[in-house]
């Protein structure tokens, strides 16, 4: 089948002209679906998305509208672009999706198609996608929008919390608005958002963050208990007045008990001070091969922002550490699954 055009008419037009399609608005509850496929006692539902990419934040509203569907019904995304990390989310919430690129995630009693497409080059509507991504200092300003999902935000409230000017502030709710990720109030000088949907934004985040110019350095010091080596390191960079925040599962067993290996001690440190002048600082010796210290930098310090105190330990921010502990090819997504549900609660 070729289709040509806007997607989403043609989509609905195509799939209605089948014998066994049909609207069934009065059987949903939360909002009219698109599409409903009946065949026999099978229900699938097809939700329509061509006006835009699909990305993590969209692909979370879709998996809780799932939970309203009537039990025993199946969803299937068509989307004209989703992101990798779209396309994970969906797939372990059992939601099929196909889109313009040639992804096809489809696993359904009777039904599997599995694909994997390539990205698609640039496009005039792909171009007038908002072009403020939330990494950097957009990020900063993501994660100060989580640390208080209740609270009313204006602009210039932003730009001050995440020390960025009003003018990016303003780009940033704006684009989230867009998202349907934050809901707004009043009008004017006294207009304000508050985000209605944190846990889409953290999802977001996460998947458009990106540390720029990172830098590392390996490093070994004697430690008799690995849990004890993150205060140990903490008050030796204090002392010497470097900047860090220890992060990976060293950070988060200071926040969840569950983190119970820890072979590894993982610290972002400040960009102004050479890795090598660190180690000494930490009285770690630099190695190659052996090491149980990890020392990181990034330019801008971004993932020192929002750094707590945590029983004398420099710790990294609850949403770093569960963007860092999911970087981790050991058992890092599990850990940070549950950081998320014990923890940060959405």
């Amino acid at each position: 089948m070729n289709i040509k055009g806007p997607l989403d008419k043609e989509v609905l037009r195509v799939l209605r002209e089948i014998p066994g399609v049909t609207t069934e608005p009065t059987a949903f509850t939360k909002r009219r679906p698109d599409i409903v496929i009946r065949a026999g006692d099978v229900t699938h539902v097809v939700e329509v998305k061509a006006q835009r990419l699909t990305n993590a934040a969209a692909a979370r509203q879709i998996v809780e509208y799932a939970q309203y569907l009537p039990k025993g019904t199946h969803l299937l995304l068509v989307a004209r672009t989703t992101t990798e990390e779209a396309r994970r989310l969906l797939e372990e919430q059992g939601i099929g999706v196909i889109d313009a690129q040639g992804n096809m995630r489809v696993e359904f009693p009777g039904l599997f198609l599995w694909t994997e497409g390539r990205l698609a080059p640039a496009t005039r509507e792909r171009q007038k996608e908002p072009p403020v991504k939330l990494t950097g200092k957009a990020g900063i300003a993501a994660q100060a929008l989580l640390h208080e999902p209740q609270r009313k935000w204006q602009v210039h409230d932003l730009a001050k919390a995440a020390d960025i000017s009003v003018g990016l502030a303003h780009r940033i709710l704006a684009r989230l608005e867009r998202e349907n990720l934050v809901e707004v109030g009043g009008a004017g000088p006294k207009r304000t958002r508050r985000v209605e949907n944190p846990t889409a934004l953290l999802d977001l985040w996460v998947e458009e963050i990106r540390d720029r110019g990172v830098k590392q350095l390996r490093a070994f010091r004697l430690a008799r208990d690995p849990r004890a080596q993150a205060k140990t390191l903490s008050r030796a960079l204090t002392d010497a007045k470097i900047e860090h925040a220890v992060t990976g599962p060293a950070g988060a067993a200071r926040l969840a008990p569950f983190i119970t290996a820890i072979p590894v001690t993982d610290i972002w440190v400040a960009d102004t001070v050479p890795l090598n002048d660190v180690a000494a600082a930490a009285h770690a010796d630099v190695v190659q091969e052996g090491h149980n210290i990890v020392l990181r930098q990034a330019k801008g310090d971004a993932p020192l922002a929002f750094r707590t105190k945590v029983d004398d330990v420099w710790t990294a921010d609850p949403f770093r550490l569960f963007h860092d502990l999911r970087q981790d090819p050991r058992r890092g997504r599990e850990q940070a699954d549950r950081l998320r549900q014990e923890v940060i609660g959405f």
